[in-house]
């Protein structure tokens, strides 16, 4: 049996997909508010309860011999969510595995993550790793790049911001940094690809995808397939943390949340042969894969449904 906490979210509904279709056995810890819209026809077997519920997580861990843990509030959490949901989290978890023996877990994180970082994302990620290296439990630390996909929350807001203004777009800093986004089905096919090599467990092991692309060229990148030109605006980073700050006092969700700004603020890449290297894994060019989704996708619409829906319930 195979568990997946954050198994909802975008990386997690993929996953859970191509672990069903191998036929794997796997159960998900889910939220009470998320069990009424589940994201597959045919749903796994189901824990509800959250990630901070000791009794919920000794339950989903019963049974199980690997869990994924993606259980995050990467994209849309203030400072005290990530704390409270990826750090208490981890605690919380690690607890329910080691009463369970569970034999291993595997957790996503992020290029750059460090305890030491000045940059809170990526230092509670950091911290999150170390908790689960001293947990006693063998694991598999997958530090990967950005994650793109058909419904990512990265790309696709690029495309949304690019509506909101017809004429300018304001792009953080020079657009100087160099990114790795990694495409969500080589992604996935790593994680699946760990429960079988032993090479990976207890280690760190570092992704991307098939290129480097600077932050500048993957915004032109995002409007010549989306049919957005625009004019780039550079705007120093503290400035644009000033304009989120106060965007996010007016409406419920903005575009660019202090994590985006925390990923986009320096260089951060893996070795570009990793992902063969360790999973045999042939990663997709960014190009090649946008124009299989995104040309011709309409983005208003979801822009102004996005910008004015509730902000997720913090669990």
């Amino acid at each position: 049996m195979i568990l997946i906490t954050g198994s909802s979210g975008f990386v997690g509904r993929h996953l859970v997909t191509r672990l069903m279709a191998q036929g794997h056995a796997v159960r998900c810890l889910i939220p009470a508010h998320k069990t009424g819209k589940l994201p597959w026809a045919t749903p796994p077997d189901i824990v509800v309860g959250s990630i901070l519920d000791d009794e919920a997580l000794f339950k989903a861990a019963t049974g199980v011999q690997v869990i994924f843990h993606l259980e995050n509030a990467f994209w849309w959490g203030k400072a005290r969510d990530l704390d409270r949901i990826e750090l208490g989290g981890a605690r919380h978890l690690i607890t329910a595995a080691r009463a369970a023996r569970v034999g291993r877990i595997i957790t996503l994180s992020h290029l750059g993550a460090a305890p030491s970082s000045a940059y809170p994302l990526l230092r509670i990620k950091g911290q999150v790793e170390d908790l689960i290296r001293a947990s006693g439990l063998a694991y598999t630390i997958l530090r990967s790049g950005l994650v793109f996909g058909q419904d990512d929350a990265f790309i696709n807001r690029i495309a949304m911001q690019l509506r909101m203004n017809p004429l300018v777009y304001m792009m953080p800093g020079q657009g100087e940094i160099s990114l790795h986004p990694i495409y969500i089905d080589d992604l996935v096919s790593a994680l699946v690809a760990c429960l079988d090599r032993i090479d990976v467990v207890d280690e760190v092991i570092e992704i991307g995808g098939a290129e480097y692309i600077t932050l500048e060229d993957l915004i032109r990148t995002v409007m010549r397939v989306s049919n957005a030109p625009r004019m780039i605006l550079p705007i120093p980073p503290y400035a644009m943390r000033w304009i989120t700050s106060i965007t996010g006092k007016f409406l419920p969700r903005v575009m660019m949340t202090p994590q985006w700004l925390d990923i986009l603020a320096s260089t951060r890449t893996a070795r570009i042969g990793n992902l063969f290297q360790y999973f045999g894994v042939r990663p997709r060019r960014l190009e090649d894969t946008l124009v299989t989704y995104m040309r011709g996708r309409r983005y208003t619409l979801p822009l102004v449904r996005y910008a004015l829906r509730r902000r997720p319930r913090v669990i």
